[in-house]
């Protein structure tokens, strides 16, 4: 064996020389692991020591975790399970058939069992579909000397040992403690003396994003997570809570983009998948579309006496639209992150009417002159008054639609920039001819 696992991309094509060394890091073997044909993942992974291939694994996609089981033998697989950390076994059991569940949970002890049927008990997109039940406790009652020696003991099957919950006999919450705390701690002083009480932590059923949120805001490794009796059931950590941040970002993006849910791996999406993720919205928005064109049909007559219009209709309509998708993106974001909320609409109403004026009158001072040079001062004028109303109903649509979609608690990721784009174009259209209707016949 080397130190060095892949030390080419050209050893993933020999499994049998992709033999894990353990100064190797996992995440370093599950990433090539990922490149490789699924036979010869599952051969150079029975080839890594039973722990190192438990956390290797642990690294793998999801999808790719499912493909690899439905290669391994039986007995391996449960072997492999139960290795496993107590969250990423029962994220992979939740994705197994039902053919598969069956033998693996007879596989495993009592133990094992039921704490995994009980993780996988809880809601898809909740806290306690995302806890661990890996956690380290002491007892209330406990002195100093006697909660180390109780850590010490739980500490090898624990997601960290940083924080230890303070509980009581009904097992519920007291406080929290930080192993720092307890070494430098009297040795003989009782450990509900030295407990924080303030405990910021979750229920079961609290949204996972929201539990990310707590993480995030109150700079915690772990979260714990309450039943509805405050018992404590479970920790969030904060390496599971970047990756809820990930798979929540993944989806507005994924969102703003009017693609509906998500892909997964780009990489390996077929061109099926991607098809139906994409086609919805875009038939609709053709449909949408109409709306413009019905618009221009409505002046066709101003259109056909003054052909220089035409020549401006792209670039005022794509303003508006351009303006309105950076607002969408604006309200968006803050709206996911808290930062703003429903009852702060009218006053950011006002706001983005003042930027949208600023903005609309700073490009049509840019076109104005353009204006002029193509159909003289009465398209110039049109142009550039257009030009700003345009840019604020298309500024006031972008910023308002997320938080209407949010009133009637839809996801305001769903005001996408094609969504915006084609309504702040249609209401580009009718603004621009009315206006010019209204100029020309004076």
């Amino acid at each position: 064996m080397t130190d060095t696992v892949f030390p080419t991309a050209q050893a993933l094509g020999h499994p049998g020389d992709a033999v894990a060394a353990k100064a190797q890091l996992a995440a370093d073997i599950a990433r090539y692991l990922a490149l490789m044909t699924p036979t010869a993942a599952v051969e150079s992974l029975g080839q890594v020591d039973l722990a190192k291939r438990a956390e290797v694994f642990g690294y793998l996609p999801l999808a790719r975790q499912v493909a690899l089981t439905a290669l391994m033998p039986r007995a391996q697989l449960a072997q492999l399970m139960r290795a496993m950390s107590a969250d990423e076994r029962a994220d992979l059991f939740k994705r197994l058939g039902e053919g598969m569940r069956l033998p693996l949970l007879a596989a495993l002890a009592q133990a094992e069992r039921d704490d995994l049927l009980r993780l996988c008990a809880h809601e898809e997109g909740t806290a306690g579909a995302i806890m661990t039940s890996d956690y380290c406790t002491v007892d209330a009652c406990m002195s100093v000397t006697e909660a180390i020696t109780s850590l010490r003991e739980s500490a090898p099957d624990a997601e960290t040992i940083y924080q230890a919950y303070v509980v009581d006999a009904q097992r519920r919450l007291v406080g929290v403690l930080s192993l720092r705390d307890l070494v430098l701690a009297n040795p003989e002083a009782r450990v509900a003396d030295l407990a924080q009480r303030q405990v910021v932590s979750a229920w079961v059923d609290t949204p996972q994003e929201q539990a990310a949120r707590l993480i995030s805001d109150y700079d915690l490794l772990a979260l714990p997570v309450l039943n509805h009796d405050k018992e404590l059931v479970g920790i969030v950590t904060c390496d599971d809570a970047m990756d809820v941040m990930v798979v929540e970002a993944t989806d507005d993006f994924h969102k703003g983009a009017s693609i509906v849910t998500r892909i997964g791996n780009l990489r390996d999406a077929t061109v099926g998948l991607l098809y139906r993720k994409r086609v919805l919205w875009l038939v609709l928005l053709v449909f949408g579309n109409l709306f413009s064109g019905a618009g221009i049909a409505a002046f066709e007559d101003v259109i056909a006496a003054h052909i220089a219009l035409v020549f401006f209709l792209p670039l005022l309509v794509d303003s508006g639209g351009n303006a309105g998708a950076q607002s969408a993106t604006l309200m968006v974001r803050a709206l996911a992150t808290g930062e703003v909320v429903l009852r702060d609409w009218v006053k950011l109403l006002g706001r983005e009417c003042m930027v949208a004026l600023a903005l609309g009158l700073t490009m049509a001072a840019a076109v104005a002159l353009l204006g002029a040079m193509r159909g003289g001062p009465a398209i110039a004028l049109i142009v550039a008054s257009s030009m700003v109303l345009i840019v604020i109903l298309g500024s006031v649509i972008g910023m308002s639609l997320p938080f209407l979609l949010s009133r009637f608690r839809l996801d305001p990721a769903t005001a996408s920039g094609p969504l915006i784009t084609s309504i702040a174009d249609a209401a580009g259209v009718m603004v621009y001819f009315a206006i010019a209707t209204q100029v020309l016949e004076l």
